[in-house]
C-alpha cells in the first residue's frame, strides 16, 4: 500500500492484524494478503485483498472474519471485499515477521 491512510483506514488495518489465517497462524496483514483499504466519508469500506491460491478452501471463513473485524471498527457502516489476483501473491509479500515465524528464507 503506497497511499497515506486516513485515521479510519489505519484503524481498519489494526483490526485486520487480528484476523489470523487459521491454516498458517499469521495475520492477513503480515501475510501480505491485504493490498489496501479505502473508507469514504459515509463509513463505507472496501478491503482489496488476495489469497495465497485461487482455490483457497477457507476463503469464506476469511471473508467472514474480515467483515467482522472491519465492522467492529468505530464509524464503519459497511464492508465490501474486492478480491484481486493481480499482482499475484508470492511469499515475498510477507512481512519479515511472517517470514521468520513460518521459516521462509529471504
Amino acid at each position: 500500500m503506497d497511499k497515506q491512510l486516513s485515521a479510519n483506514e489505519q484503524a481498519i488495518m489494526t483490526a485486520l492484524k487480528k484476523v489470523i489465517d487459521p491454516e498458517l497462524g499469521i495475520d492477513l496483514v503480515n501475510l501480505g494478503l491485504i493490498y489496501g483499504v479505502d473508507v469514504d466519508d459515509d463509513g463505507n469500506c472496501i478491503v482489496t485483498m488476495t489469497l495465497t491460491t485461487m482455490g483457497c478452501p477457507i476463503s469464506d471463513v476469511l471473508y467472514a472474519m474480515i467483515k467482522k473485524a472491519v465492522l467492529g471498527t468505530p464509524q464503519i457502516e459497511t464492508c465490501k471485499i474486492n478480491l484481486v489476483w493481480e499482482p499475484a501473491w508470492t511469499p515475498d509479500k510477507m512481512s519479515r515477521f511472517a517470514r521468520i515465524v513460518l521459516g521462509v528464507r529471504f
